[in-house]
């Protein structure tokens, strides 16, 4: 199934039912009196997280949502029922934006986190409330107040623990299959990556990582162009990128200090923060170099770039060097995680 990362809904809670005008009317009863119910409350709507859902998809065909209104009060001071409450499931990691003023209304980053996104409307009252010593049948009732309605934005964001960063065939893709068990579509053309994917990581039976292969970048990306711009905000999950560099490219004119510059340079346009997180060189496609060729490849890189963080030379095809780099990885998050828990 295509990944769908963007969605539009409108949702709408219940109105309150509204007040009855009722008297008591028995016989052998002459002054009965006002007896007017109640309505009842309308229907709220809830968003709630799904870890059993993964796009967005289902928005493109129901794009409306309403909760129940609340009944109507009755005679015998019988009060309305309430509305019944609408849950909606999205995927787990989605962003919910009020689409009017802009406003960040929640982020369910967990399983069975719920959220409140239109509230239901208070019920009217009947004319039971309004007698009085001076007002003995009341004819007063009050409506229903209507529900809340809001246009939401819905932004599903990657949950994972790596990014990949690089441009088109840096060889993300096949890095991604090389250490996971995810199969996103390999081929020596660019733009093969037209949604993100998710690897799972097993380093050891119980411990493990999620890497999240975004679609490569262009330049002029921050500015809307190609395909990577729609999915940098899913590297804002991240702990750790992972800047795939194509080592030995095909074509002559190609440079691939030039492509990391490009990179670096997309992205700090795009988020100074995401721009400033950690970030590992990792330079692809060694196997196409000669072994007595790389070293001095990777220090022309290496000093080109001014780089001072961690450098590895892999080739994501024959798997040399992916198992040292997965290793230094989990280590990485899992020294994060405890720092984490010292902090808090």
């Amino acid at each position: 199934m295509k990944f769908v990362d963007e969605a539009t809904i409108h949702v709408a809670a219940g109105d309150g039912g509204d007040g009855c005008l009722s008297f008591r009317r028995e016989k052998y009863v002459p002054r009965g009196g006002p007896d007017g119910g109640d309505g009842g409350d309308g229907g709220s709507v809830y968003l709630r997280a799904d870890e059993g859902l993964n796009t967005l998809v289902d928005f493109r065909y129901k794009r409306s949502f309403r909760a129940e209104r609340g009944e109507n009060g009755r005679g015998r001071q019988c009060s309305g029922k309430k509305g019944a409450d609408l849950t909606v499931d999205v995927p787990v990691g989605t962003l919910v934006h009020d689409q009017d003023t802009g406003e960040v209304m929640g982020d369910l980053a967990a399983h069975k986190q719920v959220l409140l996104v239109a509230r239901g409307g208070a019920h009217g009252l009947g004319n039971v409330h309004f007698k009085s010593s001076t007002n003995r049948a009341p004819r007063q009732t009050t409506s229903g107040a209507p529900g809340e309605e809001r246009s939401l934005s819905l932004e599903l964001q990657v949950l994972a623990d790596v990014g990949l960063l690089g441009l088109p065939n840096a060889g993300k893709s096949t890095f991604l299959r090389a250490v996971s068990g995810a199969r996103p579509k390999v081929a020596d053309y660019p733009f093969t990556t037209l949604y993100p994917h998710l690897g799972v990581v097993r380093v050891e039976p119980l411990r493990g990582f999620v890497v999240a292969d975004i679609p490569g970048l262009i330049e002029g990306a921050a500015e809307g162009a190609g395909l990577g711009i729609r999915f940098l905000k899913h590297l804002s999950r991240t702990r750790l990128l992972l800047h795939l560099v194509d080592a030995a490219p095909m074509d002559d004119s190609a440079d691939p200090v030039a492509d990391a510059r490009a990179i670096l340079h997309e992205l700090e346009r795009y988020s100074r923060e995401l721009s400033s997180r950690e970030r590992w060189l990792v330079l692809n496609k060694l196997d196409l170099l000669a072994p007595e060729d790389r070293e001095a490849s990777r220090r022309r890189i290496v000093e080109a770039l001014q780089w001072t963080g961690p450098v590895y030379p892999i080739s994501a095809l024959t798997g040399e060097g992916t198992r040292a780099l997965t290793q230094a990885v989990m280590a990485y998050l899992e020294q994060q995680a405890v720092g984490a828990e010292s902090d808090a």
